[in-house]
């Protein structure tokens, strides 16, 4: 059999369950990095004296640096192996975090939050396609979604930092920032022991290694270990970008982009400004932090959701669905009058937003064969991290403008036309190969 035949017949196992965890925790890394710098603005904005563009502008740092390491992770991680990123990837994240900490100016504020966003961004990128490639198909899409929906207990955390620590004190912002970091050197620790994917190391043409590494799990799993009939054959060249864009991937490539760009855009718009501007609304800080840890808590079911439905409305129709009641919920939080309607419609669009990113992330590492799995994925998320750059610097200039109807009305248009799109041109991709090129037509 072939290493990807084998894979198929593995069953779930501890060792999936350890990749799982290992790979959620850099998922909740991400995401309380990412959600702490919204209970830092408020601080931020009185203590340095900033406008709402140039809050936004930091707010975007983190999002710039996603991007460029979004983008460098893919051709990485297709040349050099999906392992060696992740760990790379991970202690440039904690350097960053650490860093802006200690920050005493707008400038360096900028610069650490764009080096830990660089760290994150790569990271984030490559541990869908690398774990979700030791995972038979029968298991690939709840597995990815309950690896994302780590990123809830990461903004969870976020709320509750922000909640307890940084109205505490005038530097509690530096101390919440700061504990974002140190944890992530224990992960670095922990994740040592873990392979490289087997199918990226049979596809360069070190059989031999992805067999050790299958028939390792095969035995853990009380199977007897299988025989593989190819040899290794030496790394083939690496894939050109331009096959993304093949007759057969084309249609993939660019709906991908388009959907990571209207859930990116939308979810960032508003985490990153939705305590700052519930204090524009008249609520005090105390106040707008703890229902912020209320909206941040919807993440968990939604990602739970999205988990179980992946595999049975499908990995299409589930990103559709979510994006749709999130348009709902968006139009509900642009009618809101009272504190207790926009705890209700932010609990629900966290819902169904962070449900939406459970199903992108088990979709789009399916949508490409494995030669190009990272750069497909990467170039998907360095795309989107374009709606994630300009979506604060954009709230920053338009709440002043419109308000809360203006930000949350173009919040459900973005979301609309993200569902369309996936709906007309997303291919079906449940429980089909990973590694068959022939199958990577539209569906």
């Amino acid at each position: 059999m072939s290493i990807a035949a084998r894979i198929e017949c593995l069953p779930f196992t501890r060792f999936h369950w350890k990749l799982l965890f290992l790979g959620g925790l850099g998922y909740t890394f991400d995401g309380l990095d990412s959600a702490i710098v919204a209970f830092a603005l408020p601080m931020l904005k009185n203590q340095w004296h900033l406008s709402g563009p140039a809050l936004g502008l930091l707010g975007s740092a983190t999002y710039l640096g996603y991007g460029l390491g979004a983008l460098l992770s893919g051709w990485w991680g297709d040349r050099s192996g999906r392992r060696r990123v992740m760990m790379s990837a991970l202690a440039i994240y904690a350097i960053g975090s650490l860093l802006s900490a200690g920050s005493s100016s707008f400038i360096a504020f900028f610069l650490c939050r764009l080096l830990s966003g660089i760290g994150a961004g790569a990271e984030a990128t490559i541990i869908a396609p690398y774990l979700s490639e030791f995972v038979a198909a029968r298991y690939r899409g709840a597995f990815t979604a309950a690896l994302t929906g780590f990123y809830s207990f990461g903004y969870v955390t976020a709320a509750i930092l922000g909640f307890m620590l940084v109205p505490a004190m005038e530097d509690g912002w530096r101390w919440a920032l700061a504990l974002t970091g140190f944890p992530v050197l224990m992960l670095l620790w922990w994740r040592r022991a873990l392979p490289e994917s087997p199918r990226w190391l049979d596809e360069r043409g070190h059989t031999a290694e992805a067999c050790r590494i299958v028939g390792d799990i095969e035995e853990s799993a009380g199977l007897a270990v299988g025989l593989t009939t190819a040899t290794d054959r030496g790394a083939p060249s690496l894939r050109p970008v331009r096959d993304l864009f093949a007759p057969n991937l084309r249609r993939s490539t660019f709906m991908s982009w388009a959907m990571w760009l209207a859930i990116t855009f939308s979810f960032y718009a508003f985490f990153t400004w939705i305590p700052t501007l519930m204090i524009e609304r008249g609520m005090t800080i105390t106040r707008s932090f703890g229902y912020a840890i209320s909206i941040y808590f919807a993440q968990l079911p939604g990602y739970a959701c999205a988990a179980l439905l992946t595999d049975r409305l499908g990995r299409r129709g589930t990103v559709a669905l979510f994006m749709l009641a999130g348009a709902l919920s968006a139009i509900g939080m642009a009618a809101s009058r009272t504190p207790m309607e926009v705890l209700i419609f932010g609990i629900l669009l966290s819902f169904f937003m962070n449900g939406t990113f459970g199903g992108i992330y088990a979709y789009t590492p399916e949508l490409f064969p494995t030669a190009l799995r990272a750069r497909g994925m990467g170039l998907a998320s360095a795309i989107a991290r374009l709606g994630a750059i300009a979506s604060p610097v954009l709230i920053g200039w338009l709440y002043p403008l419109a308000g809360f109807p203006g930000v949350f009305g173009l919040t459900t248009l973005i979301l609309l036309s993200g569902a369309t799109v996936t709906l007309l041109f997303g291919p079906r991709t449940e429980k089909r190969p990973l590694d068959e090129n022939q199958t990577f037509a539209q569906t």
